[in-house]
């Protein structure tokens, strides 16, 4: 079973389509991968996300996660190759656990736990409704290059809607709200985007699942500056995720485009909560994502303890 699980996350197999998601084997437990560059020098927490479930779903067979839980314990080194080493929990007959844990030199920088199981029938069945808002066509690169707002947009609006940024991207995003970028206060911090990856993925739902993971963690935690006219693209604003959770609702392709309809409930004491849903085109709901992440102006970072500053995010 193993060799036929390794042959179907074979390295390259994924890198036709998403590189972010290729590992290498180490040892009987443990996956190797590396860190695509990003701005401002750390690990992208997508690509974590990514590769864990990938190294997760290398040592299960017949079945697919339904849910992950995680925690971001310390800030990645992209210069180094990040270790995946899974724990197996349990094999039961309706659920598969996993542990996984990411290590950088020689410490835990992220860990977290994936739930699989097997297709069943529906004893209930019911979904929220996806938003209204303009489909991923009336906002492409052709329909927006004469919008005013975009014309004179900052360098990192115009990404979202020029050809060549989207040709060095792994993923697509097409921002709904994209006024929120010019200062437009969104007033119950409901931002939509329409997302995919930006080449073809294998058929695999498996690799699907995995790259859904690496998206969840696009611009999420902006949904708390947008209740404010802000973005987390300004220097004078910190952001990091602590911890993320998602739930497989549905089948889906991320090579097709989804749509991404996030919140924020809550906001205080340097936290913000985001959550998402999100929507194939089709109106289907196939996940649901939560996550708490730090959020505050530059220079508010609380006084130190007494004693030895404990690990962890800035």
């Amino acid at each position: 079973a193993m060799e036929h699980l390794e042959d179907r996350w074979a390295v390259g197999a994924v890198a036709s389509g998403m590189a972010a998601l290729d590992l290498r084997q180490v040892g009987e437990t443990g996956n190797q991968g590396d860190s695509l560059p990003m701005p401002g020098g750390r690990v992208f927490g997508g690509q974590v996300i990514g590769q864990a479930m990938v190294a997760a779903c290398r040592t299960v067979e017949g079945r697919l996660p339904h849910s992950l839980h995680a925690y971001f314990i310390l800030p990645g080194d992209p210069s180094v190759p990040i270790i995946y080493e899974v724990g197996r929990l349990r094999d039961g007959r309706s659920f598969t656990t996993r542990r996984i844990t990411a290590i950088q030199h020689g410490a835990a920088i992220f860990s977290m736990i994936v739930s699989f199981a097997a297709a069943e029938g529906d004893s209930f069945a019911h979904q929220e409704p996806m938003p209204d808002v303009p489909s991923p066509d009336a906002l492409s690169p052709e329909k927006m290059r004469d919008n005013r707002l975009i014309q004179s947009a900052p360098r990192y609006a115009k990404r979202f809607f020029g050809d060549e940024a989207a040709k060095k991207s792994p993923v697509l995003m097409r921002p709904v709200e994209f006024e929120r970028y010019f200062g437009k206060k969104i007033e119950n911090g409901r931002i939509n985007m329409w997302t995919r990856t930006s080449a073809d993925l294998p058929d695999d739902p498996a690799i699907h699942l995995c790259a859904l993971g690496y998206l969840s963690d696009m611009a999420l935690l902006d949904t708390v500056a947008a209740r404010y006219g802000q973005t987390f693209f300004q220097d004078n604003i910190m952001a990091a995720s602590l911890d993320h959770a998602m739930w497989f609702h549905r089948p889906f392709r991320a090579d097709e485009w989804l749509l991404y309809s996030q919140e924020s409930p809550n906001a205080n004491s340097g936290r913000g909560l985001a959550r998402g849903l999100v929507f194939r085109q089709d109106g289907t709901l196939v996940a649901s994502v939560a996550q708490e992440g730090l959020v505050r102006f530059r220079g508010q970072r609380p006084a130190p303890q007494e004693g030895p500053e404990p690990l962890g995010m800035p």
